[in-house]
C-alpha cells in the first residue's frame, strides 16, 4: 500500500518520542501489504476497528495511540487522517 499523509506522522514522531518504533513498524508493514477488503487488514491487525467511509482506526504502541486512515483499496492508498493519544481520540468525533 502507499501512504499519503506521513508528514503528519514524522510530527506527531518528534513529540512523541516513544511511538518512534511503533509507527515505524506498523509504515513498513502496510507498505509491504496490498488490502483489498477490510478482511485483510483484520487479519494482521485484529483489534483494528472500522468506521464509514472506508476509515480505519490501528491502535498503536499498547493502544496508547491511535492512528485514523483513509484506505482506497482499488487505489492501494491509504491516507493518514489523525494520529494522537488515546485520551485525544476519545474526545474525537469521526
Amino acid at each position: 500500500m502507499r501512504i499519503l499523509g506521513l508528514p503528519q506522522l514524522e510530527v506527531f514522531k518528534k513529540k512523541h518520542a516513544d511511538i518512534r518504533g511503533s509507527l515505524g513498524a506498523w509504515r513498513k508493514e502496510v507498505e509491504q501489504e496490498i488490502w483489498h477488503t477490510t478482511q485483510d487488514i483484520k487479519k494482521r491487525y485484529p483489534s483494528a476497528d472500522f468506521l464509514a467511509e472506508n476509515r480505519v482506526i490501528f491502535n498503536i504502541k499498547g493502544n496508547s495511540y491511535r492512528l485514523v486512515v483513509k484506505v482506497r483499496y482499488q487505489g492501494g492508498m491509504v491516507l493518514v487522517e489523525w494520529v494522537g493519544t488515546h485520551a485525544e481520540y476519545d474526545k474525537k468525533k469521526f
